[in-house]
């Protein structure tokens, strides 16, 4: 049967738009378009490696793509650019030679900086409908989502 209702445009059918997942689906997708109207795309995986070596401290490439979902490949390469524009040191572990280990800078803490405040921003555009309870309450709720799936790999 057909919808006589204008005001709600091409919407997707109704057993769709209840499914959590497609609805987790459509706001990631509008947050990774929000993101890329405010920084660079490589900006979103500087952030996740930054953040990571901020937070855990020095971290071999290896345990960086462990901890992030990343497989070597990609590490690899958002850790040269890091590298090249000083944001992060990488060094061979002289306990084995065949892992890098890599380490925040001061530039790279700057870096982060500036990534979280476009991050912020956008974060504030997406969840602009919601009051700051809901956010809170929307964030513990994916919190407790996602720690009740184990990690798969990537």
């Amino acid at each position: 049967m057909k919808s006589t209702d204008t005001d709600d445009g091409m919407q997707p059918p109704a057993r769709l738009r209840a499914l959590t997942s497609w609805q987790a689906s459509k706001v990631s997708l509008l947050g990774a378009r929000m993101t890329a109207q405010h920084m660079p795309l490589t900006a979103r995986a500087d952030f996740a490696v930054l953040a990571a070596l901020e937070e855990y401290g020095e971290l071999s490439q290896a345990d960086l793509g462990r901890r992030l979902g990343l497989d070597r490949n990609e590490v690899s390469g958002i850790v040269t650019r890091l590298e090249r524009d000083h944001h992060l040191d990488r060094h061979v572990d002289p306990d084995n030679r065949r892992r890098n280990v890599v380490t925040l800078t001061a530039s790279g803490k700057r870096y982060l900086e500036e990534i979280q405040h476009h991050t912020d921003t956008v974060q504030d555009e997406l969840l602009a409908g919601l009051t700051t309870a809901e956010r809170r309450q929307l964030n513990a709720l994916l919190t407790k989502l996602l720690s009740s799936h184990r990690p798969q790999p990537a």
